[in-house]
């Protein structure tokens, strides 16, 4: 459930926010006279939000995204271990 907050409790709260939201990873909304106008969320899922809005406008990233995908539905994977060992890492 989104947690909600109206412009002025968000004011009164801001240096709070950070603690309020970690580890929440749902976004804040704040709402003046009952209507959403801000969005507050924690820097990682604003972070998590950009890389998936810059793979998903780029045809090739997402082609690639989109197959690798395929790959692992087909078992067309291989073990992190196994891949160190056969590097000799």
């Amino acid at each position: 459930m989104t947690k909600s907050l109206n412009i002025t409790e968000a004011r009164n709260k801001l240096t709070s926010l950070p603690d309020e939201l970690a580890g929440d990873h749902g976004p804040l909304t704040v709402t003046r006279r009952g209507k959403p106008v801000l969005a507050i969320m924690d820097w990682e899922l604003f972070e998590t939000l950009t890389e998936t809005l810059e793979i998903m406008s780029d045809p090739e990233m997402l082609e690639l995204f989109r197959k690798g995908v395929a790959d692992m539905e087909q078992g067309r994977v291989h073990d992190w271990e196994e891949v160190k060992a056969g590097l000799d890492l």
